[in-house]
């Protein structure tokens, strides 16, 4: 009976010894609990649990190209692939490298959830960012059929949504909050990363070693990108800065009549407020009964000035952006045959009979009472503006309607039509300066929507709404200097 015992427990480590070697022709080692524990004659090699706590385990595809990808070392690991698929065990200083790359730091074996939190987030914002560039590509016609606006729309319209996401609901002197900041920051980054690759090419002279001069080319940034684009970026850090500075704030809104937060604060609010209905939505704001302390009008006054600053600024660069675009077809047929019938007799009449032309005094005597009609009356003055140019440029006959602007140089600038076409030009740049909130004239929405250009759709789109940013902000001051005077008047 012993003979027959020891007889089988050799046959039985025979197996194991079998089984482990099975075990490791197949490429992995196997676990110390299949390993007989009487057994000494095997060394034992630790065993990792992919569900181990202690080892960080990325799963990702082996690629040479991959941005996570780490040099292999062939006594690592086996060259096989795993039956189960398992990914190889990584030391700590692997998952170090891979968590530095993606902008974390191993803290610990506690601190694992937070970074797999902070993966999970890194995903659903590329899975965001999949979504959009797919909404550009497609031409925002999701059924692929290629029945969708061109890219230079796309981008325009991407950029005007994000505007009304991130600022729509933002109508308060206040900062912006942490989470619009940062969607805004990073859409506008990728959205303007398209400019870029818009580039243009330009000869440059380099000298060889042996003295032979050559003319060679290089690309550089298109020149209008490369001068607009990184000041538009700066009036967009000023424009958040400006909503940065009203964190602390004597001021504070009160909406529907009731004083918002500050209840303990005494006061009739409604009573001093009473403004144009037509701001029916925007907040009402509301001062200490004593009115703004001086160094809070001083900042006021600064902020003000400067959003005014750059207010202006955004608007000559749009206004050059516009000029700068093709002027649809679609717009030139349906010019008017004259411009005398489009402006009107009285006007007319006006631009012609003076030696001197003064479009203000001519806006005064206008009289005009809604922004409605200070629009009809921009679209009527372009129109004819361009009627008149046409006429002037007649006899140079151009198949194209873009060389009118060069054209212009050769004209007899005493010429009738010449002289009235410079006339209303400076009566329709009078009137955008009289109301800078007036609304686009209908060749500037005709543009936009033929436009082809991407790098002047973003320009347009960049600085219209950064203007519109900083109008709403200048206005926004000026209700708070409003409140401020009917209460200290009351005084």
């Amino acid at each position: 009976m012993a003979i027959c015992r020891v007889e089988s427990c050799n046959l039985g480590k025979m197996e194991n010894l079998s089984n482990s070697d099975e075990n490791y022709d197949l490429g992995y080692q196997p676990s110390p609990s299949f390993v007989d524990q009487n057994d000494q004659s095997i060394p034992e090699t630790p065993g990792y649990s992919t569900l181990s706590g202690e080892s960080f385990v990325y799963g990702r595809t082996c690629s040479e190209t991959s941005a996570f990808s780490d040099p292999i070392d062939d006594h690592s690991c086996c060259s096989e692939a795993s039956p189960s698929h398992w990914p190889p065990k990584r030391s700590m200083a692997q998952n170090q490298a891979v968590l530095s790359r993606l902008g974390t730091k191993q803290r610990g074996s506690n601190e694992d959830e937070k970074q797999l939190d902070y993966l999970e987030s890194l995903e659903l914002e590329l899975e965001m960012m999949k979504e959009r560039f797919a909404k550009l590509l497609l031409g925002e016609d999701m059924s692929g059929s290629g029945k969708g606006v061109c890219t230079a729309v796309t981008i325009s319209n991407a950029i005007t949504n994000l505007y009304a996401t991130v600022f729509g609901q933002n109508l308060r002197l206040e900062p912006l909050n942490p989470e619009k900041k940062a969607l805004w920051k990073r859409e506008m980054d990728c959205l303007l990363s398209v400019c870029d690759y818009i580039v243009e090419f330009t000869s440059k002279s380099q000298n060889l070693s042996n003295g032979t001069a050559l003319e060679v080319m290089k690309s550089r940034p298109r020149s209008d990108i490369y001068v607009n684009l990184p000041a538009l970026r700066k009036l967009d850090a000023m424009l958040i800065e400006i909503l940065d500075s009203f964190e602390e704030r004597e001021f504070w809104y009160a909406e529907d009549g009731s004083v918002s937060s500050n209840s303990s604060r005494t006061g009739s609010f409604r009573r001093v407020v009473k403004r144009n209905d037509e701001k029916w939505w925007v907040p009402v704001p509301c001062v200490p009964p004593c009115g703004l302390s001086e160094k809070a009008r001083k900042h006021l006054r600064h902020k003000r000035d400067c959003a005014n600053q750059i207010h202006k600024a955004a608007m000559a660069i749009n206004s050059g952006v516009l000029a700068e675009m093709e002027i649809p077809d679609s717009y030139v047929a349906s010019l008017p045959k004259s411009g005398r019938a489009s402006i009107g007799e009285s006007i007319y009449r006006f631009m012609l009979g003076t030696e001197k032309f003064c479009p203000d005094y001519l806006l005064d005597c206008l009289s005009i009472a809604s922004e409605h009609e200070a629009l009809e009356l921009a679209d009527s003055v372009e129109a004819s503006m361009y009627t008149w140019r046409r006429k002037a440029c007649i006899k140079h006959s151009k198949p194209s309607w873009g060389m009118v602007k060069e054209l212009m140089s050769d004209v007899d600038l005493s010429d009738k039509n010449h002289i009235l076409a410079e006339r209303a030009e400076s009566l329709l740049f009078a009137l955008k300066q009289r109301y800078p909130e007036l609304s686009q004239t209908s060749l500037d929405t005709c543009k936009i929507q033929h436009n082809r250009d991407v790098g002047q759709a973003i320009l347009e789109s960049y600085s219209r709404v950064l203007e519109g940013l900083a109008f709403n902000i200048v206005a926004w001051i000026e209700d708070v200097f409003f409140v401020d005077r009917a209460v200290t008047s009351q005084e």
